[in-house]
């Protein structure tokens, strides 16, 4: 229920409290790769929660992302929660807006603790900056 996913651009709560240190679109890998999403720089275990409700379709470990959370919204788009400490969440279960699906980690061999975020659109990265409400 409530509102649709397009509806809340630029009114989306923050997935955890901390700093964005890598915006959407910015150098990566120097000349190679750009940042597909947002890494927002967090303490160990701080609480990751859904940006809209959904459906958890993804949580477990998945490569470089570590352990991993992705929610489908409906109309196209999906969250990705990436690098967690803790999966609270498995796959099929519906979340909330707001409710907690992990914990703040450094998995997928990340050297600092936080959250690496993305938002998609048809499978296509869009900038969650666009998003998010206005810290």
């Amino acid at each position: 229920g409530g509102e649709k996913f397009t509806q809340r651009r630029g009114r989306l709560p923050w997935p955890t409290q901390g700093q964005m240190v890598h915006r959407f679109g910015s150098a990566r890998i120097a000349g190679q790769m750009n940042w597909s999403g947002a890494f927002i720089s967090a303490p160990a275990n701080n609480p990751v929660i859904a940006v809209h409700h959904g459906r958890v379709v993804f949580a477990d470990y998945f490569g470089s992302h570590g352990l991993l959370v992705i929610v489908d919204h409906g109309e196209g788009y999906m969250s990705l929660y990436a690098h967690n400490q803790r999966l609270l969440k498995k796959a099929g279960d519906p979340v909330q807006a707001g409710e907690n699906v992990a914990t703040v980690g450094n998995s997928g061999g990340q050297t600092q603790y936080g959250l690496y975020f993305e938002i998609r659109q048809q499978g296509k990265p869009i900038d969650p900056a666009q998003w998010l409400a206005r810290s």
